[in-house]
């Protein structure tokens, strides 16, 4: 049977962390406006990061942990993969050149002791074909249905292609950001768990929201968010289950904060908990959250 969530989790503690010059156009949620040194930005990033990583552990969830590479300035994000039920692991290509760099021998040469190795699709970095895995597609495990927002990092045509040959079903939409430029990744605005989604339909543009509507009714509880809210990451989240079993729901301090009384409860209906914790340096410099600093080992 077909599992939404793992219990297992795959983590990287930044060497280095800093703002990605590469990645500033297209991420609309990253700053530049530097106002500390890069060595205090890495200390405070790794303290981040630890804490999410202890608080899952605390909470039962299994974290393997690599150390990243001082070239990275991104490597906290492992969204350069994906495992899946079977065993096996697919490697995607990457828009931004230092991105690239990411998958290292070491951390593919550790996963592929695990897992089979499927594809890699990094050669289509050559054609600047786009498609960063778990952040461009949000992926409904359960009812094998993948849905993404077209992007710079989201080739619409390599995405189609990918979800027929691996059997998912596609729900492409467009998407308009606080800037008026299409959102980067499509786990900025939603989240699917075994039986919420988490969903902003404010910035899908209007002739697609129909169709997404209904798509996520269909095996969900929706729960709405505002255009506001995205720029406090509560899209950017992450359903794991524990070693007993339990649901939990991860995100950062920052959207926790942001979520109203009633989106809480709803939440906690469907989970054992929250997970969450303070992380506005990575938020702040790397323009992403809590879900982005976490990819899946089934």
């Amino acid at each position: 049977m077909k599992k939404q969530s793992s219990n297992h989790i795959f983590m990287i503690e930044p060497k280095a962390f800093y703002t990605n010059k590469q990645t500033l156009q297209s991420n609309h949620y990253q700053q530049d406006d530097v106002d500390m040194d890069q060595e205090k930005i890495t200390a405070l990033a790794i303290q981040e990061f630890r804490c999410l990583r202890d608080a899952l552990i605390e909470n039962g969830v299994n974290v393997l942990t690599y150390k990243g590479e001082e070239k990275c300035p991104d490597h906290v994000f492992p969204n350069w993969f994906t495992t899946f039920d079977d065993k096996s692991i697919q490697i995607f290509p990457m828009m931004a050149k230092n991105r690239r760099l990411e998958k290292t021998n070491q951390m593919v040469s550790g996963l592929t002791n695990f897992y089979k190795l499927a594809a890699d699709l990094s050669f289509e970095e050559s054609n600047s074909r786009y498609l960063e895995s778990t952040s461009s597609m949000v992926f409904d495990r359960v009812n094998n249905r993948v849905f993404a927002t077209e992007s710079p990092r989201t080739d619409k045509d390599l995405i189609a292609e990918w979800c027929k040959n691996n059997k998912f079903e596609l729900i492409l939409f467009e998407t308009e950001s606080h800037n008026g430029g299409p959102i980067y990744h499509t786990d900025v605005l939603m989240y699917i768990g075994t039986n919420v989604v988490g969903i902003c339909f404010d910035v899908i543009k209007e002739k697609y929201r129909e169709l997404v509507l209904e798509s996520v009714k269909e095996h969900h509880e929706v729960i709405e968010l505002s255009s506001p809210q995205l720029l406090d990451f509560c899209g950017n989240c992450l359903e794991v289950e524990n070693n007993c079993g339990d649901l939990f729901l991860v995100m950062s301090t920052r959207a926790y904060k942001s979520y109203t009384g009633s989106q809480i409860q709803q939440i906690k209906k469907n989970y054992k908990g929250v997970i969450h914790r303070d992380l506005p340096v990575i938020e702040r410099y790397g323009g992403g959250s809590a879900r982005c600093m976490l990819a899946e080992l089934f």
